[in-house]
């Protein structure tokens, strides 16, 4: 039985992408824009609109919520999970790869 994939440092990653989070977010959610402390985008799928929010800065920088579905999330890597449609190991792998970070991909 071959040996399950390493987990990806979900930590990291996170701490990654929140250093970058509009660069992140303009690829994950290309219709959206920031506006004051906050990214606006119409829906998980990028369309434009103010629906779906995601913190900017501060402490909760990456936190999200689609006010209109009600989804939400508190990180970057669960925000490119459900943009996807994809398991939040395999969201923190494509994110890390965005990033450029292999190694974190990994464990």
């Amino acid at each position: 039985m071959a040996n399950a994939p390493a987990r990806p440092n979900f930590s990291l990653i996170n701490r990654a992408a929140v250093a970058r989070l509009p660069d992140v977010l303009a690829r994950l959610l290309p219709g959206g824009c920031p506006i004051g402390n906050e990214w606006h985008v119409g829906s998980l799928r990028g369309d434009t609109g103010d629906s779906l929010r995601v913190r900017l800065r501060g402490e909760r920088a990456g936190a999200w919520c689609d006010f209109a579905t009600g989804d939400k999330g508190g990180d970057p890597i669960s925000l490119a999970a459900a943009v996807a449609g994809i398991s939040q190991d395999e969201a923190a792998r494509r994110l890390a790869r965005m990033l450029g970070m292999e190694d974190a991909a990994h464990g």
